[in-house]
């Protein structure tokens, strides 16, 4: 049983990239589905697809590089950061992004801010 399957999700997907895989495989969700897609936007992964119990993520490389360098989990189940929009952080001096769970549902630091909505802070991605 997994405890965090957010931090499961990310893990899998950078180990994924570290050993250069098109693809990874895991068990779908809504909250991971929506991560997904902010993470599509922002060109980090080509796309992702649900068949049946599957969630199929497609990686994205750059130049043979893989197009994230970093994911950090923020908030843990042992630990919620629940930060206020003035508080949210901007990553790598705009370059990254922070993926905030606001009461308007998952999106990235810069929508929360222009939205001025807070909400707890899931990871970190550059």
């Amino acid at each position: 049983m997994i405890t965090d399957p957010i931090s499961d999700m990310l893990t899998r997907i950078r180990n994924a990239y570290a050993v250069g895989k098109d693809s990874v495989i895991m068990q779908p969700s809504k909250t991971k589905e929506s991560i997904l897609v902010i993470l599509k936007k922002a060109g980090y992964v080509q796309g992702h697809k649900v068949d049946g119990r599957v969630l199929t993520v497609v990686l994205s490389y750059v130049d043979s590089k893989p197009s994230i360098t970093k994911v950090e989990r923020v908030s843990k189940p042992g630990r919620r950061i629940y930060l206020k929009k003035d508080e949210i952080p901007t990553v790598l001096s705009g370059q990254g992004l922070a993926i905030v769970s606001t009461s308007k549902g998952m999106m990235t630091g810069e929508e929360a801010k222009t939205q001025n909505l807070g909400g707890e802070l899931i990871a970190k991605v550059y």
